[in-house]
């Protein structure tokens, strides 16, 4: 089995990690670095991908906001979200880019299962679920099959933010957070950041199929 780097990158801006994602990617494809995976949180902004920008659709001018080249719409980015971004280089019977969206969607419901909250699969957009509620995005791009961008898991996002963005073209108040649909403990223990982390972390061989290294916290233009 493979092993994969996890990366504990606290909170960064969304440029900054974008940046790093590209050096990384083309560093995962010449061999230079294994398989890693960043686990981070961005100071508010929206992303724009390519669908958002063919159908014109505009974000309010109170938002910061980015173009980015992943799959997908808008997707809002900040403070009560686990962003993960997994620069992998997918293996040949891994090469399809609908089984590895399923993965990384398992990845998520397996974690919100060991929280005790049953997340699920919608036809309306990929993603995952829970309650009629869209609270988790996924946006990948590849070179060379290497995996950039990834998943934002929102779980206590502030006020209406989320909620009042079309994100992924979807209506209004169709994307919100855990804590909003009631789910802000598991066991009398908050739902935080750190539990999203090290409870996806550990389902990460079971559905990755690659075994986590880690070894504290990082600063990311280390691998730069």
């Amino acid at each position: 089995m493979k092993n994969i780097q996890v990366l504990r990158a606290g909170i960064v801006e969304h440029s900054k990690v974008s940046e790093i994602m590209r050096v990384m990617q083309q560093k995962r494809i010449n061999d230079e670095i294994i398989d890693s995976i960043i686990l981070v949180e961005h100071p508010e902004i929206v992303t724009i991908g390519p669908k958002a920008s063919r159908e014109g659709v505009s974000v309010s001018d109170d938002y910061e906001q980015t173009i980015v080249d992943r799959g997908g719409g808008i997707t809002w980015h900040g403070p009560g979200q686990l962003v993960a971004y997994p620069i992998v280089k997918w293996e040949n019977d891994e090469q399809s880019v609908r089984k590895i969206i399923n993965r990384i969607e398992d990845l998520v419901i397996k974690t919100l299962k060991d929280l005790g909250i049953e997340g699920y699969r919608d036809s309306a957009m990929m993603g995952v679920w829970v309650d009629g509620k869209k609270i988790c995005s996924i946006g990948l791009a590849f070179l060379h099959w290497v995996s950039r961008h990834g998943l934002a898991l929102n779980y206590a996002t502030p006020g209406n933010r989320i909620e009042n963005l079309a994100c992924c073209g979807l209506d209004v108040g169709t994307t919100t957070s855990l804590e909003k649909l009631g789910y802000k403990k598991n066991n009398n223990q908050l739902i935080t950041r750190e539990l999203l982390e090290n409870t996806l972390i550990s389902n990460i061989e079971k559905i990755l199929n690659r075994k986590p290294l880690e070894e504290g916290n990082y600063n990311l233009e280390d691998f730069l």
